[in-house]
Parts: C-alpha cells; structure tokens; sequence
C-alpha cells in the first residue's frame, strides 16, 4: 500500500508539471515540421512547414491518395502538354497539402519552390507567383503563404523581389551568419538556420558522438544568427529547423520560432524537464558589426566556410532527389490518366 500510495503521489506530482513543449510554447511559437495532417493536429503548432521530402514521404500514405488523385485530374483537365501537366500537377499538390495543413493551424504554411530553381532567380520568381496565384483560386489569402526558398545569393534577391511586392518568404538550407545578413537585407519574413545538420558535419569533421546542448555547433550558430539580426533591429523573424535531438530544440527557448519534427514534439511532450529561456532580443548582442554584402563578397564569404558551402550545396541535391522521386510519381500517375481517357 505505501509503494502504491507513493506511486500515486509521484504521478500526481507529474499531472501539475508542465510538459517540456508546453514550457518551449511559453517562449517559442512552435512549428511543426512535417506534411502528415495527423500529426499537425496532434500537437497544435502555430505554424507547419513543408518541402519535397516531407510531401514525398506523405504522398506515399493511403490516406492521402485522394488528394494526389485530385491534383494530377486537375492538371489533366488543364491540358496542355505533358510536362506541363505535370508540372502543374506537382504545383496543384503543394497547394492541396498546403490548403489541408491551413485548414488545421491557425498561422502560416511554408511551401517550397523547386530546389532545381535555387540557382535562377527569374525562374524562382515565376514558380512562387504561379503558386500564390492557385493558393489564391483556393480561397487562400497569401499572408497565410510562406514561400521557401533556398539561400543562394540568387534565391536571397528573388526573396527580396517577393517582399517588395507584399509577398512572404522562407528563406531555407541556411548554414552561416553570411546567409542571413544577405536575408535580413532583402528584408526577408523568416529564414530557417539548419543546426541540426550543422551538427552532422562538426560531428563527422572531429569524430565526436555528440556535444552538450549549449556547446552543440548547430545551437551556437542559431544563437549567433539570432543575435546579430536584433542586435541590428532587422524585423526577419529567425525559426530554428533540423533538430536531432530534444537538447537542441530547448537550448534554443526564446528564439522567435522553432520548427520541430513529430518525434521531438512527441519526446517533449512526453517530458516535464524543465525549459529555460536563452534568447530574447531585449537581451541580444553580437561583435559582429553590421555588413552589407556584395554579391562577390557573398560568394566569397560563403565559399570560405567550409561547412556552410557544403551544406547548402548538399541540402539543394537532396531536395532535388526527392522532388524528382515524387514528380516521377506524379508522372505515372498523369499518364495512366491519360491513357483511360
């Protein structure tokens, strides 16, 4: 009875603790990261993320065949040539997740332009204008649109192209401090610092398992990109992405939004280990003074970091491989379609 009754006692102690994501909430607008309906409803975020690898990977759910059926049926009924119904199909399927996602959250919806565009800014503009225009058919006001970017130095003036015309970025596969100056410039709404696979390469490059939350390479860069952007009162809003394990997602508490994977949402939820604020931009200070870059020193900044030059470039190719696994998908799909008719 007394170990019952001391069970009891623990567990009651353990209802009255907040979660460690209900704590993170109180500092962070929490975001979730993924394209699985379910689970956005499954833990509230303000905000869901998106890109081909998480629509990929959704698109193969069964649940979700009658949203795949009715983008590629539209393309069809489009016409046109093939290639372009396809490409419409693909554009019509970002927007379908991405009305669905709207449908659940309260807040924003980023949706990525082909990462094979990365390199070509007229290019980057047409897409995301094509993409505003269907979420606009869809009844979807584009204040509610993020449009995801890669942070080339062709994509970071495309963002600024957007933001004159009133429209909102993402600027993603954002590895340095040199990347978000050029961000904060172009006046961007919100960039997503990758510190999780900042980490992957320090941890391969010194043959390390792992460091300590506040030490973890990925976490310093987010903190450092944080601090110089309100340090310098650039209003681009900083959202933490490509988290691998909980310790990092709390280290970075009081940043302006995180964006988190199912299985860490469900690790923090799951957890009552206390949260502490670390960033706040009443609080914010940097060394580095404020630069305005050239496009030659852009590059050139950029090339000298060797992590960050690698990873973006990595992080475009990877995008690529799983847009390309889904538009052949998509293909098949519009060519069955075509061969019923």
């Amino acid at each position: 009875r007394v170990h019952r009754r001391s069970a009891q006692k623990k567990q009651q102690r353990r209802t009255k603790m907040a979660t460690s994501l209900d704590q993170l909430k109180k500092f962070t607008t929490v975001v979730a990261d993924t394209g699985d309906f379910e689970q956005i409803a499954k833990y509230t975020p303000q905000d869901a993320t998106t890109n081909p690898s998480l629509l990929f990977a959704a698109s193969q759910l069964e649940q979700y065949q009658p949203i795949v059926a009715e983008a590629v049926a539209s393309a069809v009924a489009a016409g046109g040539e093939r290639e372009r119904m396809v490409e419409r199909a693909m554009d019509r399927l970002a927007v379908n997740f991405g009305k669905r996602i709207l449908e659940i959250i309260p807040g924003r919806v980023s949706t990525e332009i082909d990462a094979r565009l990365s390199f070509d800014k007229d290019a980057t503009i047409k897409k995301g204008r094509e993409l505003i225009e269907l979420y606009r058919e869809a009844g979807i006001s584009s204040d509610r649109i993020l449009l995801k970017i890669a942070s080339t130095w062709e994509g970071l003036q495309a963002a600024r192209v957007f933001e004159s015309e009133g429209l909102h970025v993402n600027m993603t596969l954002m590895f340095s401090l040199v990347q978000a100056m050029e961000a904060g410039e172009a006046g961007a709404t919100l960039i997503s610092p990758f510190a999780g696979r900042i980490t992957d390469w320090f941890k391969a490059k010194e043959k390390v398992d792992g460091y300590a939350p506040a030490e973890d390479p990925g976490v310093v860069s987010v903190k450092n990109i944080y601090n110089y952007l309100k340090t310098y009162k650039y209003a681009t809003v900083v959202m933490g992405a490509s988290f691998r394990n909980k310790g990092q997602v709390a280290e970075l508490a009081g940043c302006d939004l995180l964006t988190v994977s199912p299985a860490l949402l469900s690790q923090l939820q799951d957890s009552t280990e206390e949260v502490k604020c670390t960033l706040s931009a009443e609080c914010a200070a940097t060394d580095v003074p404020k630069t305005v870059l050239s496009e030659a020193e852009f590059r050139r900044r950029l090339n000298d970091d060797e992590m960050a030059h690698f990873k973006l470039a990595e992080g475009i190719r990877k995008f690529t491989v799983d847009q390309e696994k889904l538009e052949k998908q998509i293909t098949d799909k519009v060519d069955a379609l075509l061969a019923a008719q």
